[in-house]
């Protein structure tokens, strides 16, 4: 049994190992990273296909006549035509819940840094201006306190619930919207409403919700003008669910006070992305899920994906 891995980088920039996959399959070769025109060609002879971005669409699979068994390694699998894999009979797993914690650290890394802009003092420090002040202290922007603020999370699910806990533990009245029916139970420091009163209410918008046809573009003007004048929103989800030009034609206006991203609508993004360029945003490059824990818990969760296909156990299936 032959396994190709079409781009191991950034999962794998050599601190981790993929030889534990030779007591597993036959064969295995790994690619930093595969253009589309080589993606068949790498691919062909392979029973075993695993993708972080490379996608796979019905058109490619349909080239791949070996191809028994996909594993992503990341949590989303939109790259994969999950439908042309079923129909072909093949199976595809995901990785679930490796990067929550992490994915919840960076939207308090993003908004912190939103309302303290310890990165600008630090570099006023650095730069000599604390050493040539006539005062004990000085402030170069508005600083906000968090306690007390309402933080409105949009979709709750594993992050949404660990990004709840976080806000509670900064004292601020933390709101969300969910379309999922589940009980909350265990959440009694969270109050749910309607998407249109989180919305209206919240201080800091921090979205956590799956890219979806209703969801692709949700942050848009119309949105915005429903929000508190001065909010501020944090996108850790998907990057198409901001309207980017409406968010950065209103953050020009002063509608919004900042824009905290770890995703963009392209990635990497245009070089005239406005969000990117924006002063009043603080943008990092999809790096929630990378720390070298996450990153761990990734691997050994494929190491499990991978042993149960050999096995005839598949685990984590999507389809």
């Amino acid at each position: 049994m032959r396994l190709v891995i079409l781009d191991g980088y950034t999962e794998n920039p050599g601190d981790l190992r993929w030889d534990w996959l030779k007591d597993l399959v036959d064969e295995y070769t790994v690619y930093d990273k595969t253009p589309d025109e080589l993606i068949i060609d790498r691919a062909k002879d392979c029973e075993i296909i695993v993708t972080n971005k490379t996608p796979l669409s019905a058109k490619t699979l349909e080239s791949l006549p070996k191809a028994k068994y996909i594993s992503t390694l990341a949590t989303g699998y939109n790259v994969i035509d999950i439908e042309a894999a079923s129909r072909l009979g093949i199976a595809v797993s995901n990785i679930p819940a490796y990067s929550t914690d992490g994915v919840a650290q960076l939207v308090f890394a993003l908004l912190l840094e939103m309302v303290n802009s310890v990165a600008l003092h630090d570099k006023s420090v650095k730069d000599g201006e604390w050493a040539r002040s006539e005062h004990f202290c000085y402030w170069k922007t508005p600083l906000t306190e968090l306690s007390g603020k309402t933080f409105g999370i949009i979709g709750f699910g594993k992050i949404g619930s660990a990004v709840a806990a976080i806000a509670n533990a900064f004292k601020m009245k933390v709101i969300a919207y969910s379309p999922n029916t589940r009980s909350y139970d265990g959440f009694g420091t969270v109050d749910f409403m309607t998407l249109d009163e989180v919305i209206a209410s919240s201080d800091v918008i921090s979205l956590h919700c799956p890219l979806t046809e209703s969801t692709t573009g949700l942050v848009n003007m119309d949105f915005i003008r429903k929000m508190k004048k001065g909010a501020y929103i944090i996108n850790t989800s998907r990057g198409p669910v901001l309207n980017e030009a409406d968010v950065s034609k209103a953050l020009d206006k002063g509608l919004l006070a900042g824009v905290g991203a770890d995703v963009l609508s392209t990635e990497p993004p245009m070089a005239d992305n406005p969000l990117a360029a924006s002063d009043k945003t603080v943008i990092t490059p999809h790096i929630a899920w990378a720390s070298l824990e996450a990153r761990t818990r990734l691997m050994n969760i494929f190491k499990s994906n991978v042993e149960g296909f050999v096995s005839g156990n598949p685990v984590n299936k999507v389809n």
